[in-house]
């Protein structure tokens, strides 16, 4: 890590927190999320690995509708949208009579994207008031924080980083951050342990539910719990498919692994993917052989979407995202599942 310092971000030597240099490169005048490319040009979601999971989040969607009442009009917004590719597939998966009440949302704050559904609006922040489904894939990872490393003598301090990505350590965490850690993420004293401070996801997931008068919230992500936070952090880069030193130029994604225990509201649940879209029908069971002989074309669809549903469920990969549903003023809609 190299010798101490307690310089303050903006210093003479550039040096600041990774919070502040992660905002500037992801959401900056010419950061990351502004490239024309979008996301699905660097790495792949569960939206991107295949339609199944759009569908399963209209189904969730239809299970919100019919909790509300069927309301005359309901809302889905797609938070941190990319290009639009969920808010399409959701609405192009609805029943007609369900789409033609639904606005669709996409909240991003890249331009909209050309050729996309004109049913769609694109917004820079979600509406003040939401009656449906919030739905935040691959959001809060994006989110930056701040990360804290014990130091020699076993204090937990801020790294401070150059946009070059070199590192050094600055003052030791206080405040705010200081209870988060010792409430959420405790270092012990050894020196080199990490941790993300995921005080600043926390506010924003509030905020995000906030916006919900009626409904469901859901927060989709790379996640671990106060049970087996990781020693040394989450804290990466990615650029063109392929994991990288998270870097704060602008030039690749940085991301965290998300601390969803921690962003929970009261009334929340944290469960895993492979959990949630079992409950939604998403199971990567094979069709039966017996369709192979009296419908070998349907038997082939069937195979290809059992193979998409098994990736989207599978352990040690997409599977293991965390799913945090906050229901506002109805029944959790996937506990009758």
């Amino acid at each position: 890590m190299g010798e101490e310092t307690t310089d303050r971000a903006g210093g003479a030597n550039g040096r600041r927190g990774w919070r502040a240099a992660t905002e500037e490169a992801l959401y900056g005048a010419h950061g990351f999320y502004r490239r024309p490319e979008g996301p699905a040009g660097h790495f792949r979601t569960s939206v991107h690995a295949s339609p199944l999971f759009a569908r399963a989040v209209a189904a969730l969607l239809v299970r919100v509708d019919e909790a509300l009442g069927r309301p005359a009009g309901l809302d889905f917004v797609d938070m941190a949208a990319g290009r639009g590719e969920l808010a399409a597939g959701v609405l192009a998966a609805l029943p007609a009579e369900v789409a033609r009440r639904t606005r669709v949302c996409a909240v991003e704050i890249a331009a909209r994207p050309a050729g996309l559904d004109h049913r769609i609006e694109w917004l820079t922040e979600p509406p003040r008031e939401i009656t449906g489904l919030l739905f935040a894939n691959e959001w809060l990872d994006n989110v930056p924080v701040d990360v804290a490393e014990v130091d020699a003598s076993g204090t937990a301090r801020l790294v401070l980083v150059r946009r070059d990505g070199t590192e050094r350590l600055g003052e030791p965490v206080s405040g705010a951050d200081a209870a988060w850690l010792a409430r959420w993420w405790p270092l012990a004293g050894e020196p080199g342990l990490r941790a993300e401070i995921g005080r600043p996801r926390d506010e924003a997931w509030s905020a995000a539910v906030g916006r919900v008068a009626r409904g469901l919230a859901v927060a989709v992500d790379y996640a671990h719990t106060a049970a087996a936070r990781p020693p040394f952090g989450t804290l990466t880069g990615f650029r063109q498919g392929r994991e990288m030193a998270p870097v704060p130029d602008g030039s690749c994604d940085i991301t965290a692994h998300v601390a969803l225990d921690a962003c929970a509201l009261p009334g929340g649940r944290t469960l895993t993917q492979r959990e949630a879209l079992r409950a939604l029908g998403i199971t990567g069971a094979r069709p039966p052989l017996t369709l192979a002989s009296t419908d070998p074309a349907a038997y082939v669809r069937a195979l290809a979407s059992a193979g998409e549903a098994a990736e989207l469920t599978a352990p040690g990969g997409l599977g293991d995202f965390g799913w945090l549903l906050q229901p506002v003023g109805v029944p959790d809609p996937l506990t009758a599942g």
